[in-house]
């Protein structure tokens, strides 16, 4: 799938093309925070302090791609949007853990809060990259994996499960 405003030499690379949808800073907090179960306009906003704009934007991108799908909701008398990880979203979680593991070796956060946690919540352990736990040697579901990110709770974050597709948005 070519996304709009793609470069030519970009569309016969796989990374290249992964670039195109994933690669600025807002789309990666976006999906980081779907990961762990945001699907809200408004929550995405608070969250990360974005313009609504620059939001509305990402999200839309994220759509076309088949990254999310979105879902329509009633509030009130408005019908919104929630937008939940497709499974191609969804198969980004072993890209994010790597970032994750990447940036706690190669960069160090401002303030001196624990670092965030990759747990296999079946044996407690952490979790290196790869499929299988090297603690209990299973092999790692998604729905096994847990996010502790302590600055912002004690508790693991649950990784979000893929809304089924259903052919259209």
């Amino acid at each position: 799938m070519a996304v709009r405003g793609s470069s030519q030499r970009a569309v016969a690379c796989p990374i290249g093309r992964a670039a195109d949808i994933l690669g600025d800073r807002w789309s990666l907090l976006i999906l980081r925070n779907a990961m762990i179960g945001v699907t809200r306009f408004d929550r995405f906003r608070a969250e990360l302090g974005i313009a609504d704009n620059v939001l509305s934007a990402r999200l839309n991108r994220l759509v076309e791609a088949d990254v999310f799908t979105r879902i329509p909701y009633r509030d009130g008398g408005r019908t919104r949007h929630e937008y939940r990880l497709t499974q191609a979203g969804a198969d980004l979680l072993p890209v994010f853990n790597a970032l994750a593991g990447w940036g706690l070796r190669h960069t160090r956060g401002a303030d001196t809060a624990e670092p965030m946690r990759i747990l296999h919540s079946v044996c407690g352990s952490d979790l290196q990259p790869g499929e299988h736990c090297a603690t209990c040697g299973r092999r790692v579901a998604a729905e096994e994996i847990g996010w502790l990110r302590p600055w912002k709770s004690n508790e693991p974050c649950a990784i979000a499960e893929p809304v089924e597709e259903h052919g259209g948005s």
